[in-house]
């Protein structure tokens, strides 16, 4: 294992291919993985946990059948799954794909797991179990205030990042800056060199309008396929609450919300919507930060022939890579 979380010298070359919720890219992955010899790895913060299919858009059963894909249903949604566990898991699902002489796939828009993998994690310091329930306590009696009021004394940058009313992001915050005195900001170091080579595909429609009607003619079909029957079977668990990362996905949240009576259906369909054109508008924002990256037009034909092109482009060099290490490494004449 990678002792330095900053460390993947021994990572295998990957292709990234991601772009915001529902601009096809499952799609694509198939089609890829009809064409090359390919391994499909999830990049996706909903779909890692067990139960979360519909609202998830999660591929169906007969699809990873013929398409697996790795960190799919790994998690139960009671338990937190963090970039962290998630570059450990990712990296181990591209060993094995190297070791079975595959060439990883990564599919998927949760760009703060891509960061993390590209880039490595920053040095943070472990957990604080005593602290982090002191922590809860206080967000309890104010609904997070006190502490987002701490952080944006110590760490204005942080504090503009992240929202009162996401306890998880705000709790670790300030957990960091209790352990440390000092804000997260300070142990993001910046280090932008990428520890593996990776060929990085974005697939979305260019007009933002047709995005969104895709993101709305989606959800349409989640309901009608059941989407609120799910919520509720994970309502009726008992173990489950609006506070865990699973019920914090969009579209999750927002039914969870409406189920428990806080607006009626309308309003959650639209809040629904709304929350996940939100979503799609930080993806972007996120990707148009990733280097070297490669822009593809969903709504064009010529768009899956030139991604054919580049992929099997990065597959032939990486081939004559290895090649020319195993002739280098080969016994010796002399």
């Amino acid at each position: 294992m990678v002792s330095d979380p900053r460390s993947g010298a021994d990572l295998p070359p990957a292709v990234i291919l991601t772009g915001p919720t529902a601009a096809g890219k499952t799609d694509v992955a198939m089609a890829l993985a009809d064409r090359f010899d390919v391994a499909l790895i999830s990049v996706d913060s909903a779909q890692v946990y067990r139960g979360l299919d519909i609202g998830a858009a999660k591929p169906d059963a007969v699809t990873l059948a013929r398409y697996p894909h790795a960190l799919i249903d790994i998690r139960d949604p009671a338990e937190a799954y963090s970039a962290a566990d998630f570059v450990k898991d990712c990296e181990a699902a591209m060993r094995e794909a190297r070791a079975a002489r595959r060439l990883p796939v990564l599919v998927g828009g949760t760009t703060l797991y891509l960061r993390a993998l590209i880039y490595g994690l920053d040095p943070l310091p472990p957990a604080d179990p005593s602290l982090r329930e002191q922590l809860a306590t206080e967000l309890a009696e104010d609904g997070g205030r006190g502490l987002h009021a701490e952080l944006a004394s110590a760490d204005s940058a942080a504090a503009a990042r992240i929202r009162p009313n996401d306890p998880q992001r705000l709790l670790r915050a300030v957990e960091i800056l209790r352990l440390t005195g000092k804000g997260p900001s300070h142990w993001q170091t910046g280090n932008r060199l990428a520890r593996l080579d990776t060929l990085r595909l974005v697939i979305t429609p260019s007009d933002r309008k047709v995005l969104h009607d895709r993101i709305a003619l989606r959800f349409e079909r989640m309901v009608a396929e059941g989407f609120l029957d799910e919520v509720a079977a994970l309502r009726k668990r008992g173990d489950l609450g609006p506070d865990l990362p699973a019920i914090r996905s969009v579209g999750y949240r927002q039914a969870w919300d409406f189920l428990a009576g806080r607006f009626d259906q309308e309003s959650f369909l639209q809040r629904a919507r709304a929350a996940t054109r939100q979503l799609a508008k930080r993806q972007l924002t996120a990707l148009r930060q990733m280097r070297a990256a490669l822009w593809y037009d969903s709504q064009k034909g010529a768009a899956i022939d030139s991604i054919f092109r580049q992929v099997q482009g990065f597959s032939k060099q990486l081939d004559e890579a290895a090649e020319l290490t195993e002739h280098r490494s080969g016994p010796s004449l002399d």
